[in-house]
């Protein structure tokens, strides 16, 4: 699965599972976002995107349904897996 690390901004870290089409996003202020159905180029654009953050609030914030985190109780990792972050869908 995709990872970008972002060293400055906002955004701190994305994950895409192309397969599902989930896009996490890390904030520099530990909170996770996530949606749904976000096609590969859209997460390459992001990747690429000058300002990822801006990108983000221009072009999928409001284009793309959220998907809701999972909470996992006593676990302190959040760089485990994308995978693991989100409930079925």
């Amino acid at each position: 699965m995709p990872t970008e690390i972002f060293t400055s901004g906002r955004i701190r870290k994305a994950e895409n599972d192309a397969s599902s089409g989930l896009l996490g996003l890390h904030w520099d202020n530990g909170t996770v976002t996530a949606y749904k159905q976000v096609p590969q180029e859209v997460y390459r654009r992001l990747c690429s995107a000058p300002n990822p953050a801006s990108y983000w609030e221009d072009r999928i914030a409001e284009e793309y349904p959220k998907a809701t985190p999972k909470k996992q109780a006593g676990d302190s990792d959040a760089a485990k897996g994308f995978g693991s972050l989100f409930d079925g869908g």
